[in-house]
């Protein structure tokens, strides 16, 4: 139960919404997380930028023009890196029992900047102050079948925070540093995403 004036949480999860089917892939693991790896070091080609070690991979990404998304794999989905006095706002998935950035798939007829916003707004009860920047598309290769996909990751800032209601999926929510220990598991995909985003 989440008590009022505060980010404190504990829930018992639900049934998970079939209209996030991208995310039922990113099953989060204990121990170091894939955010601790600084995004600004060089890797292998062979090698991903991040993984949840249950076979869903950070393959790439790519910074760039958002009018120009990639064409090789569905765009299926976009996250929205909320920030307030540098910590970034996460939201506990009941399903999942993870930390994660706020997020979803993209409906039809809506493009990824509108998804973004929407999926913010009821997941957390939060907008940005101004317009949200457009960070970039991060290709996956998703558990179980290995199919790959993408999403827009978009960034914005908030000076207020606003009163948060639990809703099915979501069962609290935090701002986060990027080091102090959460209660639970981080989404390590989320948690680098997070760091690219800052």
């Amino acid at each position: 139960m989440l008590a009022r004036g505060t980010d404190e949480m504990v829930e018992t999860p639900t049934q998970d919404d079939p209209e996030r089917r991208w995310r039922e892939c990113f099953v989060p693991v204990a121990g170091p997380c894939a955010h601790e790896r600084d995004p600004s070091v060089a890797h292998t080609a062979d090698e991903p930028l991040a993984d949840d070690g249950r076979g869903s991979s950070l393959i790439s990404f790519a910074r760039g023009s958002e009018a120009v998304p990639p064409q090789d794999a569905p765009l299926s989905a976009a996250l929205v890196a909320l920030w307030r006095a540098g910590r970034v706002l996460m939201v506990l998935d009941r399903y999942r029992q993870s930390w994660e950035l706020p997020g979803g798939s993209i409906e039809e007829g809506e493009t990824p900047r509108q998804a973004a916003a929407r999926e913010l707004l009821e997941e957390t009860g939060h907008q940005p102050d101004d317009r949200m920047r457009f960070i970039g598309y991060a290709r996956f290769v998703l558990a179980p079948d290995r199919r790959t996909e993408y999403l827009a990751l978009y960034a914005g800032s908030c000076a207020e925070t606003r009163a948060f209601e639990p809703t099915e999926e979501i069962s609290a929510i935090r701002w986060w540093n990027l080091l102090e220990h959460l209660p639970g598991d981080v989404q390590p995909l989320d948690a680098y995403l997070a760091a690219l985003a800052r």
